[in-house]
């Protein structure tokens, strides 16, 4: 894959989608939600048209404060899942990634005068003025991705920069995470 990639999000739509490009402008995912399920269930595709499924992410619960997950390729094998932390995440986002059960890279927001001024000013001015980032990274400190919101008015736009080397596997739990985080973190910024 050719980084940066670029997300977009087309805001006024019924159900959330959006697209991955790499740096060249070809389409890596396309990511669609599926709408009125009591727990979320989005599909993961090559191209714009769902022709290619590549990944499903699904809920563990109807509740997302603190909801759990799960990613799955489609022949049905586990990828590993990313999970909301509630209560950490009301002062910055904060999701663990793990590999099975076991806890292997988080996403921490990077800062919280951000997702303040998020919270104070309205959503139109604060998404062409203030732009969260969200830093990926291993428990032991390496940096592996950084996701940044950019200006947009009408559309959510979030690059998404490699910082480090890493295994495809890896790779794969990270981008779905992200995926899964945008989706959550979309309205803001």
């Amino acid at each position: 894959m050719e980084y940066p990639l670029q997300v977009s999000f087309k805001i006024v739509t019924i159900a959330s989608k959006f697209t991955v490009t790499d740096r060249d402008g070809n389409v890596v995912f396309y990511v669609k939600q599926k709408l009125f399920k009591l727990k979320e269930a989005i599909k993961v595709f090559t191209d714009k048209n769902q022709i290619n499924q590549l990944y499903t992410i699904n809920a563990d619960r109807i509740v997302d404060f603190s909801a759990r997950y799960n990613f799955t390729d489609i022949g049905g094998q586990n990828l590993g899942s990313v999970k909301r932390k509630g209560g950490r995440s009301i002062f910055r986002a904060y999701y663990e990634i793990f590999d099975g059960q076991n806890q292997t890279m988080i996403i921490n927001e990077e800062s919280v005068f951000v997702r303040l001024m998020d919270a104070i000013i309205p959503n139109i001015l604060s998404g062409f003025f203030f732009h969260p980032s969200y830093l990926i990274s291993r428990l032991d400190g390496t940096e592996m991705m950084r996701v940044k919101k950019k200006s947009s008015l009408f559309e959510g736009k979030f690059k998404i920069e490699k910082l480090s080397e890493m295994s495809e596997y890896e790779e794969t739990q990270i981008l779905l995470s992200i995926m899964m985080m945008l989706l959550l973190e979309r309205m803001r910024g």
